[in-house]
């Protein structure tokens, strides 16, 4: 059963429900912090290690930056979206089949090719100057959709039906470059570790002072600026990988109607309902990441019935309602009181 509860909204309220990581310290044999940029956002790792491993974290997010990244011209997805022969990687494999996944899920929800849609909106590499048109809408629905990409894995190669489709991996990224330093910190013998990429996050094991990891949800704060960060939910424990997003940061206004940058594939259109932002809980970070997403294109009732039917899956919901906002949770959501 759907825990309800009715909150009170702070001014509009209108974006994403991102993570914000709650003081954690950092010594006890001892604790590293690092921190940096990665993917145009940053990066948050603290762990407790024998020796201070940044050098090889670097080194990961690099290969990840150049297999997935779209500013990157020289990686692989880069060079698939310009129609270059080029081998996929095993990073770039595990990123298409489980963003298939997601979009089979979420009955095309989710779609790694909707890049063009959300450019064609203004939220993309273009400036919006105009609203497009039903026809230019419908012009480039035609090579949107993930049906239209095969991936062969024993060939290492991506084949599309159509030169014009293009593939982007934002949505999804974070979350992975998430499990792969969280793999990298396992493989070296941390067992006290918390990963977080631009508001993605897995966590295992306490902090420098015994306790588990505390992690906030964002309240949907109607804020462009992102200077304002107040917690909806604090989420406390010693083994989570979980994702948010959402509509309250990246928006503007058609008229006196507002445009979100969460696009739905199926349709060419910004969404327009009344879901702020959804966290998710999953088995890994990329697939949090990647039904995060999910869970915005297509609303509330299809969110909350896409992770009941996911064996380790739970989510928070922040719905608009009236001048407030009201937080459901799936039947498995066990993180907050």
């Amino acid at each position: 059963m759907n825990k309800t509860r009715t909150l009170v909204a702070l001014g509009l309220v209108i974006l994403s429900a991102g993570l914000l990581f709650l003081g954690s310290g950092c010594q006890k044999n001892k604790y590293y912090y690092n921190t940096g940029l990665v993917f145009g956002t940053y990066y948050n790792i603290r762990y407790e290690a024998p020796q201070d491993y940044e050098a090889a974290i670097q080194a990961e997010l690099a290969r990840m930056d150049s297999s997935l990244s779209r500013f990157n011209p020289a990686s692989i997805i880069s060079r698939i979206n310009r129609n270059d022969d080029v081998l996929t990687d095993s990073l770039f494999e595990i990123m298409f089949n489980t963003a298939k996944h997601v979009t089979e899920l979420s009955e095309g929800g989710f779609d790694i090719t909707c890049g063009p849609l959300v450019n064609m909106w203004g939220f993309g590499t273009d400036s919006l100057t105009y609203r497009p048109t039903q026809h230019e809408i419908d012009s480039v629905l035609q090579f949107i959709g993930l049906q239209y990409v095969d991936l062969d894995t024993s060939m290492h190669r991506i084949m599309k039906m159509d030169t014009r489709i293009q593939l982007d991996a934002s949505a999804i990224a974070k979350g992975y470059a998430c499990d792969i330093i969280a793999a990298l910190l396992a493989e070296q013998g941390c067992e006290n570790y918390l990963v977080d990429i631009g508001g993605e996050v897995v966590a295992k094991g306490v902090n420098d002072k015994g306790d588990k990891w505390r992690i906030g949800i964002n309240k949907p704060i109607d804020d462009p600026t992102g200077q304002i960060n107040e917690v909806e939910e604090v989420i406390t424990s010693d083994n989570i990988c979980i994702a948010s997003s959402g509509n309250y940061r990246r928006f503007y206004y058609d008229g006196n109607e507002r445009r979100s940058h969460t696009v739905d594939p199926r349709t060419g259109y910004t969404v327009n309902h009344n879901l702020l932002a959804v966290s998710v809980v999953a088995s890994t970070g990329i697939l949090a990441d990647a039904l995060a997403t999910a869970g915005m294109v297509i609303g509330e009732e299809k969110a909350l019935e896409m992770i009941e039917n996911i064996p380790d899956a739970a989510c928070l919901l922040i719905v608009a309602e009236g001048d407030g906002t009201r937080v459901i949770t799936s039947s498995r959501w066990t993180y907050t009181e």
